[in-house]
């Protein structure tokens, strides 16, 4: 019969060790907000954005007038921007200017390769004075790194927006109400 663990020498300190050694916990914390209009939905942007320091990676997740552009035009100007917001599904990039940072807004929608597009997203996520926002991510899923806030907007009706923020233990400056 073999020993438990518990009787052989040497090896308490071990299981105690792996009893708590936490790194592979998540420390992602989720939380769901509801909104009543599309100016809540800018508004709730517009708070995160407020907290934001550069270096972040938010993918927006939501159908075809799920209310992304709504949340980015509220987040570009709690950053810090006075640009107009508009959703670049036919231009693919936009970028916002908030003084000497900025925010790059990516969407994927119509694209079923990124193609060099990946490559500019890739210097817009390396970049620590930029925060990445990116719509319809799946074909730069290998570009977008783990550590990412990821919000997905669902419609509740017409006007109603559901958003529910998983926001990664490395972004826990980043607080919503």
């Amino acid at each position: 019969m073999l020993a438990s663990p518990q009787y052989i020498p040497g090896w308490l300190p071990v299981l105690v060790a792996l009893r708590y050694y936490m790194g592979h916990m998540n420390t992602n914390k989720t939380c769901t907000i509801s909104s009543a209009s599309s100016e809540e939905t800018e508004q709730i942007g517009e708070q995160i954005g407020r907290q934001l320091k550069g270096g972040e990676i938010i993918e927006l997740v939501s159908d075809l007038g799920g209310g992304k552009t709504t949340f980015v035009r509220g987040l570009a100007k709690g950053f810090g921007s006075s640009d107009t917001v508009a959703s670049p599904t036919f231009t693919v990039s936009k970028e916002y200017i908030a003084g000497s940072k900025r925010v790059a807004h990516y969407d994927f929608y119509r694209l079923h390769d990124a193609g060099l597009l990946q490559f500019e997203l890739a210097e817009s996520v390396s970049d620590p004075d930029t925060v990445v926002v990116v719509e319809w991510g799946d074909i730069v899923r290998d570009v977008l790194p783990d550590t990412r806030m990821t919000i997905h907007i669902t419609a509740t009706d017409s006007d109603s927006r559901s958003l529910k923020l998983t926001i990664p233990g490395e972004y826990n400056y980043i607080h919503v109400s």
